[in-house]
């Protein structure tokens, strides 16, 4: 029999919205929708876990079946994981655009799943290349080199631990498609797996330093990742390549808005700059495409 554990959410809560950022795309082993529940497979310090999330009485009361050694540790953290630590009432909006779409997702609340190499690693598959690549390297290093998620659920799979990623040979890397760059920053990484992990329950400032002494991984990679292990409001990221543009765009009509920019613009939000980017891309008020996509590569190939 799984553990359970009921959760009473806020008022216009929308647990498939904010649950979302923790998917790496359609196809992610560690995270499925199905009907009115989302399942989704982790690593915790106990072992791996699959939960089983419902919400019920129109988002009123949220649900939560758990299976494995992480059961009782997921459970005990699943408040935060869906949003419970999160304080939408300190954003204060400085533009029409972001007041609107604060008015309009009321429910919206950032997850602070407190596992930061499980949100590092494919942020660290994410660099430099298309997310079509990005979320292929994921899938199927995970399927491969990671274990069958437990519980009933069919076809999921539980990420490698850290000496599991230290162990997956060169020629598997490069068979996801996943170059010795960032193979070997995900190496790094997962060798100091222990470290890192404190930064779940560091400061940012802190939290980002912590990350950014590995080699390879950057502000970029740091803040994709804070912003799901801590559920951090303003772990901005900076270094995207349509950040800026779609953050100017919608604020002034600018198209060509730089990280800079992008700062200046968000300079009123400190503390909440990724909330803040975060409605403005729920808003979906983005600028027309006006250079080619970024290639997809094969690496596999060569």
């Amino acid at each position: 029999m799984p553990a359970t554990r009921t959760w009473t959410a806020p008022p216009s809560y929308d647990l498939r919205s904010n649950l979302r950022v923790l998917r790496r795309g359609p196809y992610d082993p560690c995270y499925r929708v199905e009907g009115g529940a989302v399942w989704r497979a982790t690593r915790t310090p106990d072992g791996p876990a699959t939960l089983r999330i419902t919400a019920e009485a129109a988002g009123a009361t949220v649900r939560a079946e758990a299976w494995g050694a992480g059961a009782e540790w997921a459970l005990e953290r699943l408040p935060a994981m869906l949003g419970a630590d999160d304080d939408p009432s300190a954003f204060i909006a400085h533009h029409p655009l972001t007041r609107e779409a604060h008015r309009r997702h009321p429910g919206l609340r950032l997850p602070r799943t407190g596992l930061v190499m499980e949100a590092l690693i494919p942020s660290v598959l994410e660099q430099k290349v298309t997310t079509h690549e990005a979320y292929r390297a994921w899938r199927l290093l995970v399927r491969r080199h990671g274990e069958r998620a437990p519980g009933p659920q069919d076809g999921m799979f539980v990420m490698p631990d850290h000496r599991g990623w230290c162990r997956i040979p060169s020629w598997e890397w490069h068979r996801a498609g996943v170059d010795n760059k960032r193979s070997a920053t995900v190496i790094r990484a997962a060798q100091r797996a222990p470290r890192l992990e404190e930064a779940a329950s560091m400061e940012l400032a802190a939290a980002m330093a912590r990350l950014q002494l590995i080699p390879g991984i950057g502000p970029w990679t740091a803040a994709e990742t804070l912003q799901r292990s801590n559920g951090d409001p303003d772990a901005l990221t900076v270094g995207d390549l349509h950040l800026p543009s779609i953050v100017g765009y919608s604020l002034t009509g600018a198209r060509d808005v730089d990280d800079a920019g992008m700062l200046e613009l968000l300079a009123p939000y400190e503390g909440q700059r990724h909330r803040a980017a975060r409605l403005i891309l729920i808003a979906g008020r983005a600028p027309a495409r006006r250079q080619p996509r970024f290639p997809i590569g094969d690496i596999a190939r060569l």
